[in-house]
Protein backbone atom coordinates (compact mmCIF):
# COMPACT_ATOMS: atom_id res chain seq x y z
CA UNK A 1 0.00 0.00 0.00
CA UNK A 2 1.25 3.51 -0.84
CA UNK A 3 1.09 5.63 2.34
CA UNK A 4 -0.84 8.91 2.34
CA UNK A 5 -0.66 11.93 4.60
CA UNK A 6 -3.23 10.32 6.90
CA UNK A 7 -1.41 6.96 6.95
CA UNK A 8 1.32 7.26 9.57
CA UNK A 9 4.26 4.87 9.24
CA UNK A 10 4.82 3.45 12.71
CA UNK A 11 8.39 2.50 11.78
CA UNK A 12 9.32 6.18 11.54
CA UNK A 13 8.00 6.91 15.03
CA UNK A 14 9.75 3.80 16.36
CA UNK A 15 13.11 4.82 14.91
CA UNK A 16 12.71 8.37 16.18
CA UNK A 17 11.82 7.01 19.61
CA UNK A 18 14.87 4.73 19.64
CA UNK A 19 17.15 7.67 18.88
CA UNK A 20 15.57 9.90 21.53
CA UNK A 21 15.75 7.19 24.19
CA UNK A 22 19.39 6.64 23.31
CA UNK A 23 20.00 10.37 23.75
CA UNK A 24 18.08 10.50 27.02
CA UNK A 25 20.02 7.52 28.38
CA UNK A 26 23.08 9.79 28.79
CA UNK A 27 25.24 6.90 27.64
CA UNK A 28 23.75 4.51 30.25
CA UNK A 29 26.74 5.23 32.50
CA UNK A 30 29.01 3.17 30.25
CA UNK A 31 31.85 5.73 30.33
CA UNK A 32 31.71 5.97 34.13
CA UNK A 33 31.65 2.20 34.51
CA UNK A 34 34.62 1.85 32.15
CA UNK A 35 36.60 4.40 34.16
CA UNK A 36 35.83 2.56 37.39
CA UNK A 37 36.53 -0.91 35.94
CA UNK A 38 39.61 -0.78 33.68
CA UNK A 39 40.10 -3.83 31.53
CA UNK A 40 36.43 -4.85 31.75
CA UNK A 41 33.82 -5.25 29.00
CA UNK A 42 32.72 -1.70 29.82
CA UNK A 43 35.87 -0.47 28.11
CA UNK A 44 34.85 -2.38 24.99
CA UNK A 45 31.46 -0.65 25.01
CA UNK A 46 32.76 2.80 25.87
CA UNK A 47 33.80 3.96 22.35
CA UNK A 48 30.24 3.38 21.13
CA UNK A 49 28.73 5.60 23.84
CA UNK A 50 30.99 8.62 23.41
CA UNK A 51 31.57 11.14 20.66
CA UNK A 52 34.71 10.63 18.64
CA UNK A 53 37.40 13.12 19.60
CA UNK A 54 37.35 14.46 16.04
CA UNK A 55 37.49 12.23 12.93
CA UNK A 56 35.42 9.04 12.77
CA UNK A 57 32.00 7.72 13.74
CA UNK A 58 30.46 6.00 16.76
CA UNK A 59 26.90 4.99 17.67
CA UNK A 60 26.70 8.06 19.92
CA UNK A 61 27.70 10.31 17.01
CA UNK A 62 24.67 9.08 15.05
CA UNK A 63 22.08 10.53 17.44
CA UNK A 64 22.06 14.06 16.03
CA UNK A 65 22.14 13.14 12.32
CA UNK A 66 19.34 10.63 12.95
CA UNK A 67 17.23 13.26 14.69
CA UNK A 68 17.85 15.82 11.93
CA UNK A 69 17.28 13.26 9.17
CA UNK A 70 13.94 12.32 10.70
CA UNK A 71 12.94 15.99 10.83
CA UNK A 72 13.37 15.95 7.06
CA UNK A 73 11.46 12.67 6.67
CA UNK A 74 8.43 14.21 8.39
CA UNK A 75 8.23 17.26 6.11
CA UNK A 76 6.54 15.62 3.06
CA UNK A 77 3.88 14.08 5.31
CA UNK A 78 3.34 17.38 7.13
CA UNK A 79 3.00 19.34 3.88
CA UNK A 80 0.64 16.77 2.36
CA UNK A 81 -1.56 16.81 5.46
CA UNK A 82 -1.68 20.61 5.48
CA UNK A 83 -2.64 20.63 1.79
CA UNK A 84 -5.46 18.18 2.56
CA UNK A 85 -6.73 20.73 5.10
CA UNK A 86 -6.65 23.48 2.49
CA UNK A 87 -3.56 25.39 3.60
CA UNK A 88 -1.90 27.55 0.97
CA UNK A 89 1.82 27.67 0.26
CA UNK A 90 2.09 31.04 2.03
CA UNK A 91 0.36 29.68 5.14
CA UNK A 92 2.72 26.70 5.24
CA UNK A 93 5.72 28.96 4.63
CA UNK A 94 4.68 31.17 7.55
CA UNK A 95 4.37 28.10 9.77
CA UNK A 96 7.84 26.91 8.69
CA UNK A 97 9.35 30.34 9.40
CA UNK A 98 7.64 30.53 12.79
CA UNK A 99 8.89 27.05 13.65
CA UNK A 100 12.42 28.04 12.67
CA UNK A 101 12.36 31.07 14.98
CA UNK A 102 10.93 29.06 17.90
CA UNK A 103 13.52 26.31 17.51
CA UNK A 104 16.36 28.83 17.44
CA UNK A 105 14.93 30.53 20.53
CA UNK A 106 14.69 27.19 22.36
CA UNK A 107 18.26 26.40 21.36
CA UNK A 108 19.49 29.71 22.78
CA UNK A 109 17.49 29.14 25.95
CA UNK A 110 19.14 25.74 26.47
CA UNK A 111 22.58 27.29 25.87
CA UNK A 112 21.80 29.96 28.47
CA UNK A 113 20.19 27.89 31.24
CA UNK A 114 23.40 27.09 33.14
CA UNK A 115 24.81 30.61 32.83
CA UNK A 116 24.32 33.68 34.98
CA UNK A 117 23.87 37.20 33.74
CA UNK A 118 22.89 37.57 30.11
CA UNK A 119 21.68 35.55 27.15
CA UNK A 120 24.30 33.21 25.68
CA UNK A 121 24.06 33.41 21.90
CA UNK A 122 25.25 30.00 20.75
CA UNK A 123 23.65 28.09 17.88
CA UNK A 124 25.37 24.72 18.07
CA UNK A 125 22.79 22.54 19.85
CA UNK A 126 20.47 20.41 17.76
CA UNK A 127 17.33 22.56 18.14
CA UNK A 128 19.09 25.74 17.01
CA UNK A 129 20.72 23.87 14.13
CA UNK A 130 17.37 22.53 12.94
CA UNK A 131 15.84 25.99 13.30
CA UNK A 132 18.53 27.65 11.21
CA UNK A 133 17.92 25.26 8.33
CA UNK A 134 14.23 24.42 8.63
CA UNK A 135 12.76 27.18 6.45
CA UNK A 136 15.16 26.33 3.62
CA UNK A 137 14.27 22.66 4.08
CA UNK A 138 10.58 23.49 3.67
CA UNK A 139 11.08 25.61 0.54
CA UNK A 140 13.27 23.06 -1.26
CA UNK A 141 11.02 20.16 -0.28
CA UNK A 142 8.00 21.95 -1.75
CA UNK A 143 9.84 22.50 -5.05
CA UNK A 144 10.23 18.76 -5.63
CA UNK A 145 12.75 15.95 -5.37
CA UNK A 146 14.92 17.32 -8.19
CA UNK A 147 15.50 20.54 -6.24
CA UNK A 148 16.19 18.60 -3.05
CA UNK A 149 18.77 16.41 -4.78
CA UNK A 150 20.37 19.43 -6.46
CA UNK A 151 20.35 21.25 -3.12
CA UNK A 152 22.24 18.42 -1.41
CA UNK A 153 24.92 18.35 -4.13
CA UNK A 154 25.38 22.13 -4.21
CA UNK A 155 25.46 22.44 -0.42
CA UNK A 156 28.11 19.74 0.05
CA UNK A 157 30.23 20.94 -2.88
CA UNK A 158 29.96 24.59 -1.85
CA UNK A 159 30.76 23.86 1.79
CA UNK A 160 33.81 21.86 0.75
CA UNK A 161 35.02 24.84 -1.30
CA UNK A 162 34.33 27.18 1.65
CA UNK A 163 36.73 25.18 3.82
CA UNK A 164 39.36 24.66 1.11
CA UNK A 165 39.62 28.36 0.24
CA UNK A 166 40.37 29.15 3.91
CA UNK A 167 44.16 29.13 4.46
CA UNK A 168 45.77 26.16 6.18
CA UNK A 169 46.75 26.97 9.77
CA UNK A 170 50.15 28.56 10.29
CA UNK A 171 52.72 27.25 12.74
CA UNK A 172 51.79 30.05 15.13
CA UNK A 173 48.09 29.19 14.98
CA UNK A 174 48.80 25.52 15.64
CA UNK A 175 51.05 26.44 18.54
CA UNK A 176 48.32 28.66 19.99
CA UNK A 177 45.79 25.81 20.17
CA UNK A 178 48.21 22.95 20.88
CA UNK A 179 47.61 22.99 24.62
CA UNK A 180 43.83 23.34 24.50
CA UNK A 181 41.70 20.51 25.79
CA UNK A 182 40.39 18.30 22.97
CA UNK A 183 42.99 19.20 20.38
CA UNK A 184 45.14 16.08 20.88
CA UNK A 185 43.49 14.09 18.07
CA UNK A 186 41.90 16.99 16.20
CA UNK A 187 44.91 18.30 14.27
CA UNK A 188 45.03 16.63 10.89
CA UNK A 189 48.05 16.41 8.55
CA UNK A 190 48.52 18.01 5.14
CA UNK A 191 45.49 18.99 3.05
CA UNK A 192 43.14 17.58 5.72
CA UNK A 193 44.35 20.42 7.96
CA UNK A 194 41.62 22.56 6.38
CA UNK A 195 39.29 20.70 8.75
CA UNK A 196 41.35 21.12 11.94
CA UNK A 197 39.68 22.09 15.18
CA UNK A 198 39.53 25.87 15.88
CA UNK A 199 41.49 26.88 12.74
CA UNK A 200 38.91 26.00 10.08
CA UNK A 201 36.74 28.36 8.04
CA UNK A 202 33.58 27.87 10.14
CA UNK A 203 35.48 28.53 13.38
CA UNK A 204 36.84 31.75 11.87
CA UNK A 205 33.28 32.76 10.93
CA UNK A 206 32.15 32.29 14.54
CA UNK A 207 35.00 34.43 15.87
CA UNK A 208 33.53 37.25 13.78
CA UNK A 209 29.79 36.54 13.91
CA UNK A 210 29.34 35.63 17.59
CA UNK A 211 31.33 38.65 18.69
CA UNK A 212 28.86 40.87 16.83
CA UNK A 213 26.23 39.74 19.35
CA UNK A 214 26.05 40.86 23.02
CA UNK A 215 28.46 38.78 25.10
CA UNK A 216 29.84 38.84 28.63
CA UNK A 217 33.29 38.02 27.23
CA UNK A 218 34.72 37.85 23.70
CA UNK A 219 34.12 34.56 21.92
CA UNK A 220 37.33 32.73 20.96
CA UNK A 221 36.31 29.12 20.35
CA UNK A 222 33.84 26.38 21.27
CA UNK A 223 35.54 23.83 23.51
CA UNK A 224 34.23 20.94 21.43
CA UNK A 225 34.98 22.58 18.10
CA UNK A 226 31.30 22.89 17.12
CA UNK A 227 30.34 25.80 14.87
CA UNK A 228 27.25 27.79 13.91
CA UNK A 229 27.64 27.04 10.21
CA UNK A 230 27.22 23.32 10.83
CA UNK A 231 23.57 23.94 9.96
CA UNK A 232 24.49 24.33 6.28
CA UNK A 233 25.80 20.78 5.65
CA UNK A 234 23.26 19.53 8.24
CA UNK A 235 20.61 20.96 5.90
CA UNK A 236 21.87 18.41 3.36
CA UNK A 237 21.17 15.73 5.98
CA UNK A 238 17.64 17.03 6.51
CA UNK A 239 17.08 17.24 2.75
CA UNK A 240 18.18 13.61 2.51
CA UNK A 241 15.49 12.84 5.05
CA UNK A 242 12.90 14.78 3.04
CA UNK A 243 13.88 12.86 -0.10
CA UNK A 244 13.47 9.61 1.82
CA UNK A 245 10.12 10.66 3.25
CA UNK A 246 8.88 11.66 -0.20
CA UNK A 247 10.00 8.29 -1.57
CA UNK A 248 8.29 6.32 1.21
CA UNK A 249 5.07 8.31 0.83
CA UNK A 250 4.77 8.40 -2.96
CA UNK A 251 6.47 5.25 -4.24
CA UNK A 252 4.24 2.42 -5.43
CA UNK A 253 6.90 -0.17 -4.61
CA UNK A 254 6.08 -2.90 -2.11
CA UNK A 255 7.36 -2.54 1.45
CA UNK A 256 10.01 -5.16 0.73
CA UNK A 257 11.18 -3.22 -2.33
CA UNK A 258 11.25 0.04 -0.39
CA UNK A 259 13.36 -1.59 2.31
CA UNK A 260 15.78 -2.93 -0.33
CA UNK A 261 16.02 0.55 -1.89
CA UNK A 262 16.92 2.06 1.48
CA UNK A 263 19.69 -0.52 1.92
CA UNK A 264 21.09 0.13 -1.57
CA UNK A 265 21.10 3.90 -0.99
CA UNK A 266 22.77 3.33 2.39
CA UNK A 267 25.51 1.21 0.81
CA UNK A 268 26.24 3.90 -1.79
CA UNK A 269 26.47 6.65 0.84
CA UNK A 270 28.65 4.53 3.13
CA UNK A 271 31.01 3.73 0.26
CA UNK A 272 31.37 7.34 -0.88
CA UNK A 273 31.64 8.67 2.67
CA UNK A 274 34.30 6.12 3.63
CA UNK A 275 36.38 6.78 0.50
CA UNK A 276 36.31 10.52 1.19
CA UNK A 277 37.13 9.97 4.86
CA UNK A 278 40.24 7.88 4.20
CA UNK A 279 41.53 10.09 1.35
CA UNK A 280 41.30 13.88 1.46
CA UNK A 281 38.04 14.96 3.13
CA UNK A 282 37.76 13.70 6.74
CA UNK A 283 34.43 12.71 8.27
CA UNK A 284 34.13 14.97 11.32
CA UNK A 285 30.80 15.16 13.09
CA UNK A 286 31.71 18.20 15.22
CA UNK A 287 31.97 20.43 12.13
CA UNK A 288 29.60 18.33 9.98
CA UNK A 289 31.99 17.89 7.08
CA UNK A 290 30.46 16.79 3.74
CA UNK A 291 32.13 13.38 4.18
CA UNK A 292 30.40 13.11 7.57
CA UNK A 293 27.04 14.08 6.05
CA UNK A 294 27.37 11.21 3.55
CA UNK A 295 28.81 8.64 5.98
CA UNK A 296 26.31 9.34 8.75
CA UNK A 297 23.50 9.44 6.17
CA UNK A 298 24.42 5.90 5.15
CA UNK A 299 24.30 4.62 8.72
CA UNK A 300 21.02 6.42 9.36
CA UNK A 301 19.48 4.72 6.33
CA UNK A 302 20.73 1.33 7.57
CA UNK A 303 18.97 1.87 10.91
CA UNK A 304 15.84 3.23 9.23
CA UNK A 305 15.71 0.21 6.89
CA UNK A 306 16.00 -2.09 9.92
CA UNK A 307 13.04 -0.44 11.64
CA UNK A 308 11.05 -0.35 8.39
CA UNK A 309 11.62 -4.09 7.93
CA UNK A 310 10.70 -4.95 11.53
CA UNK A 311 7.51 -2.87 11.57
CA UNK A 312 6.20 -2.52 8.01
CA UNK A 313 7.43 -5.81 6.51
CA UNK A 314 7.42 -8.27 9.41
CA UNK A 315 4.60 -6.46 11.22
CA UNK A 316 5.99 -6.46 14.79
CA UNK A 317 4.07 -3.32 15.69
CA UNK A 318 3.45 -4.17 19.34
CA UNK A 319 7.14 -4.82 19.88
CA UNK A 320 8.04 -1.21 19.12
CA UNK A 321 5.21 0.42 21.07
CA UNK A 322 7.52 1.64 23.89
CA UNK A 323 9.60 3.40 21.24
CA UNK A 324 6.57 4.88 19.45
CA UNK A 325 5.41 6.52 22.69
CA UNK A 326 8.65 8.51 22.75
CA UNK A 327 8.96 9.01 19.00
CA UNK A 328 5.63 10.83 18.85
CA UNK A 329 6.88 13.36 21.44
CA UNK A 330 10.53 13.72 20.45
CA UNK A 331 10.82 17.44 21.20
CA UNK A 332 9.13 16.95 24.57
CA UNK A 333 11.60 14.32 25.74
CA UNK A 334 14.52 16.36 24.39
CA UNK A 335 13.47 19.37 26.48
CA UNK A 336 12.57 17.28 29.52
CA UNK A 337 15.96 15.59 29.46
CA UNK A 338 17.88 18.82 28.85
CA UNK A 339 16.09 20.71 31.61
CA UNK A 340 15.17 18.03 34.13
CA UNK A 341 17.54 15.04 34.05
CA UNK A 342 19.59 16.30 36.98
CA UNK A 343 16.49 17.14 39.01
CA UNK A 344 15.01 13.68 38.38
CA UNK A 345 18.28 11.98 39.37
CA UNK A 346 18.47 13.94 42.64
CA UNK A 347 14.87 13.08 43.54
CA UNK A 348 15.42 9.40 42.80
CA UNK A 349 18.18 9.45 45.41
CA UNK A 350 15.93 11.35 47.79
CA UNK A 351 12.87 9.09 47.54
CA UNK A 352 14.24 5.61 46.76
CA UNK A 353 15.92 3.46 49.41
CA UNK A 354 19.71 3.45 49.35
CA UNK A 355 19.61 -0.28 48.54
CA UNK A 356 18.18 0.56 45.13
CA UNK A 357 21.56 2.00 44.12
CA UNK A 358 23.71 -1.13 44.16
CA UNK A 359 27.32 -0.24 44.97
CA UNK A 360 29.44 -0.22 41.83
CA UNK A 361 26.41 0.10 39.56
CA UNK A 362 25.25 3.59 40.53
CA UNK A 363 25.98 5.25 37.16
CA UNK A 364 23.90 2.68 35.28
CA UNK A 365 21.03 2.62 37.80
CA UNK A 366 20.83 6.43 37.95
CA UNK A 367 20.58 6.77 34.18
CA UNK A 368 18.11 3.93 33.81
CA UNK A 369 15.99 5.52 36.53
CA UNK A 370 15.97 8.89 34.79
CA UNK A 371 15.20 7.21 31.48
CA UNK A 372 12.26 5.30 32.97
CA UNK A 373 10.78 8.47 34.51
CA UNK A 374 11.09 10.30 31.19
CA UNK A 375 9.42 7.39 29.40
CA UNK A 376 6.55 7.43 31.91
CA UNK A 377 6.00 11.12 31.21
CA UNK A 378 5.94 10.43 27.47
CA UNK A 379 3.53 7.53 28.03
CA UNK A 380 1.23 9.77 30.05
CA UNK A 381 1.34 12.41 27.30
CA UNK A 382 0.59 9.69 24.73
CA UNK A 383 -2.44 8.49 26.72
CA UNK A 384 -3.67 12.10 26.93
CA UNK A 385 -3.11 12.51 23.18
CA UNK A 386 -0.89 15.48 24.03
CA UNK A 387 1.95 15.93 21.54
CA UNK A 388 4.33 18.87 21.70
CA UNK A 389 4.55 20.36 18.21
CA UNK A 390 5.99 23.62 16.97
Amino acid sequence: MTPTASHRLLSLDAYRGFIMLLMASSGLGVAQMAAANPGSFWETLRPHFEHKAWQGCSLWDLIQPSFMFMVGVAVPWSCAKRREHGQTFLAMAWHALTRSVLLIALGIMLSTQAKDGQTVFLFTNVLAQIGLGYFFLFVLSRLGWEYMAAGIILILAGYTWFFIQHPLPTADELAAIAGMKGTENALLPGFAGHWNIHTNAAAAFDRWFLNELPRAAPFTHHSGGYTTLNFIPALATMLGGALTGDFLMRSRKTDQQKCATLIIAAAVLLLIGTILDVTLLPAVKRIWTPAWALLSGGWVLVLLALFYWIVEVVGLRRLVFPLVVVGMNSIAIYLLHSLGAGWIRDHLHKHLPAAAFVPGWEPVIERLGVLFVLWLVCFWLYRQKAFLKL
